[in-house]
């Protein structure tokens, strides 16, 4: 049985090109999301490295279970007792030019309880902006839930929010994650509403961890890390810069929307 309320944080950064300063920057938010009560704290997408290139992220790519970025998260999940979520790591794959972006999540006991490779990867050509994720990245093929004291816990990174099936395809979740580096273009014109819509169709809580703010490669990305409840309603949110959104998962909260609009027992498909 879910407990009745399941603090989570998110954690919104402006990462740089160097790993070892994104951690710690990324640490003292993290220790203040625990001292505030956080049982699960999301990191957003390219935490550790947001390059001056596509294929930086393959310079500091990560073999399976080792590496600073993944032993830094093992070490503060396990030193704070908490669910800590790396948005994105860099796992090598057998072609050398390109990596999986893993969504790993570290147990309180420091233990990787969960691992969920980004499955849509991001294109996008408008103007002097030009993105092809498929260049540096292979996709992943298995959605990935796991279990927490809220119940469980749906994984998905970024590009993923535009793609319904796979949050449909997690069936009864609490939480729906999603770590994320939208650019400024196309975090204003769907960031909320993606975000609101997955909430209400899936009649749960939605976590989003963002990059936010002018990186050292020029690059903006949108921010607004966001907390969304059921009903589609903002819990908390962050516009810009480094910085925690909080909130409960609360199990009363589910249960009521799902009694007042049973949609999910009305599916067909």
């Amino acid at each position: 049985m879910s407990v009745a309320a399941f603090r989570v944080a998110a954690i919104q950064t402006v990462s740089g090109t160097d790993v070892a300063a994104n951690l710690s920057a990324i640490e003292p938010l993290v220790a203040d999301a625990a001292r505030q009560g956080a049982q699960l704290v999301l990191l957003p997408e390219y935490f550790g490295i947001f390059g001056a290139r596509a294929t930086d992220k393959v310079a500091v790519r990560e073999t399976e279970g080792r590496g600073p970025q993944q032993e830094w998260l093992a070490r503060l999940a396990r030193e704070h007792a908490i669910f800590l979520v790396g948005g994105s790591v860099p796992i090598a794959t057998a072609d050398p030019a390109r990596v999986r972006s893993a969504c790993l999540v570290f147990a309180p006991d420091g233990g990787r309880t969960a691992r969920y490779d980004k499955m849509h990867l991001f294109a996008f050509s408008r103007g002097d902006e030009c993105y092809d994720e498929a260049r540096t990245i292979e996709p992943g093929m298995e959605p990935v839930t796991f279990a927490a004291p809220c119940g469980r816990v749906g994984l998905s990174v970024c590009y993923d929010l535009r793609f319904p099936e796979l949050y449909r395809h997690y069936g009864d979740v609490a939480l729906l994650l999603v770590p994320s580096a939208f650019t400024a273009v196309t975090g204003a014109a769907h960031w909320h509403l993606l975000l609101r819509t997955r909430a209400v169709e899936n009649q749960c809580f939605v976590l989003a961890a963002a990059q936010g703010g002018l990186h050292a490669n020029g690059r903006r990305t949108y921010g607004h890390s966001i907390f969304v409840d059921p009903w589609g309603e903002v819990v908390a949110e962050l516009s810009e810069g480094p910085g925690i959104v909080i909130g409960d998962v609360l199990a009363e909260r589910i249960a009521d929307v799902r009694r007042e609009l049973p949609a999910l027992a009305h599916r067909r498909l």
